[in-house]
């Protein structure tokens, strides 16, 4: 039993004014877990302050300060690397094979990449006689998820402090045993105090003490989009500024072509991968309409193929992060037989032979159309709807129909023709043939949020632009 009953605040660990505990459990286990502190608005305001004073000093530190704090964290990140895999499997059930790899390695990938980009950004520019000049916005509150917990993490508090900001994080209660590593890892690297901060606790609690505090200048959030919204309302009353990455329904759309049967397959498993639980999931999948048997023949095999089970043991997929969770994913299994689509594979319970742990079967429904909820709707579980198209245009046309728009994929062997699709994909991170990059710009359009994140793009999220004018000659 893992006990974290203290927050990170002004360098240093201590108890939370007013002492409260939460009982985790283990998604794989349905066991007590652990026990966690549960913060008030009154710790939130003295990490504020911690926060507040620190800026100071550290919004004016150099390039070569910040780069040298930077590197010292990835050493005691890498030493770490093994306690942060297994929290995650504990606490939010992912297979020890993913969390101790794409995981972990997000958190690695995000801060290498902040380091590169630190090393060439360009805070100052001259233009004629104004010399324009990029300052860190403030102090940041930053309320993060549970279902990539190091990576969501990660790609906040690392380009925030090589801007020169300082931060408060509110982790997911889903996933506190990683981020109170990570804060041990950042105290291990002496990183200056207050600088970082850390309260874990209720969203109800804690994340809108942080939105509504006064003296809190931005509001980093990952998330749903109701949460989203209501954290933006909270904020508005400060005029704080609010970056925002919410949900996804994105369409994968499969042309065709001879790489047909296999980007079927590579789609069914790729949208298994950590149980289905990723807000830039492409769960659906477009394909042909004169195709729709070939691609149910194809994505049942490939569902075959993805193993559930103990997420310690050598298996593709583990449960899903909590009760709640497995009784929503359930429902629109449900719903999705109800509204008439064909069941694939999956259904409805546990798969064979688990009869404890919040584990869900890999579920793929064909034949649905596009107004249906299992099409409309996140489910963030393991389950794949697929929707038959026309042509390109009407793919297109369905790819948009949608009031998210944060991601997508385009899959086929003519490279100019996947080019030409991808561009009328009206979603921010759009990959063709499954492509990735750190350096690339996340976030959405419409209802999956504003500003991005990764790379350069993330730095400009936690900097204000100043113009002096007449500066030069």
């Amino acid at each position: 039993m893992r006990e974290y009953l203290k927050f990170y605040i002004d360098g240093k660990w201590v108890d939370p004014v007013e002492p409260q505990t939460a009982t985790t459990v283990n998604p794989a286990t349905e066991q007590a877990s652990g026990k966690i502190a549960l913060g008030s608005a009154t710790d939130v305001d003295r990490a504020v302050k911690a926060a507040r004073k620190a800026f100071a000093t550290w919004s004016r530190t150099t390039r070569e300060e910040r780069l040298a704090v930077l590197g010292r964290i990835l050493e005691e990140y890498q030493k770490r690397a093994g306690d942060v895999a297994a929290a995650i499997t504990e606490e939010m059930g992912a297979p020890k094979g993913l969390a101790g790899s794409f995981q972990v390695g997000l958190g690695t990938g995000h801060l290498s990449t902040a380091i590169e980009v630190l090393k060439h950004f360009k805070f100052e520019e001259q233009r004629g006689a104004t010399l324009i000049v990029k300052e860190p916005i403030g102090v940041c509150g930053m309320i993060t998820p549970w279902n990539w917990p190091i990576n969501q993490i990660a790609v906040k508090v690392f380009p925030a402090m090589a801007a020169g900001c300082t931060m408060v994080l509110k982790p997911s209660q889903e996933s506190h045993f990683s981020a109170q590593i990570f804060a041990e890892v950042l105290h291990a690297a002496k990183v200056p105090a207050g600088v970082f901060n850390l309260i874990q606790g209720k969203g109800s609690v804690v994340g809108v003490a942080l939105s509504e505090h006064p003296d809190v200048d931005m509001i980093s959030f990952t998330g749903s989009e109701p949460a989203g919204v209501d954290i933006a309302r909270r904020a508005a009353s400060t005029v704080k500024r609010v970056c925002q990455e919410l949900g996804g329904k994105s369409a994968n759309i499969i042309l065709d072509d001879k790489d047909f049967a296999a980007n079927v397959g590579k789609g069914v498993t790729g949208m298994m991968v950590n149980s289905g639980q990723t807000c830039s999931a492409t769960s659906r999948m477009l394909v042909p309409r004169s195709r729709m048997n070939e691609a149910i023949e194809a994505a049942r095999g490939a569902a075959a193929q993805v193993t559930v089970g103990d997420p310690n043991g050598n298996f593709a997929m583990g449960p899903v992060v909590s009760k709640g969770q497995f009784q929503s994913v359930q429902g629109y299994i449900q719903q999705g037989i109800d509204e008439g689509a064909t069941l694939v594979s999956g259904g409805v319970g546990r798969p064979e032979g688990l009869t404890t742990g919040y584990f869900v079967k890999p579920t793929v429904f064909a034949n649905v159309t596009n107004d249906m909820k299992i099409a409309r709707e996140e489910i963030f579980g393991p389950v794949l709807v697929i929707v038959g198209y026309d042509s390109v245009d009407d793919a297109i046309a369905i790819a948009n129909d949608t009031e998210f728009g944060l991601a997508g994929n385009v899959a086929g062997a003519d490279l100019d023709k996947v080019r030409a699709v991808a561009r009328q994909i009206r979603a921010g991170w759009v990959s063709l043939n499954d492509g990735f990059d750190f350096n690339a710009a996340f976030g959405g359009y419409k209802k999956s949020g504003n500003g991005r994140e990764w790379g350069e793009f993330g730095f400009h999220e936690y900097l204000e632009t100043k113009s002096l004018l007449g500066y030069g000659p």
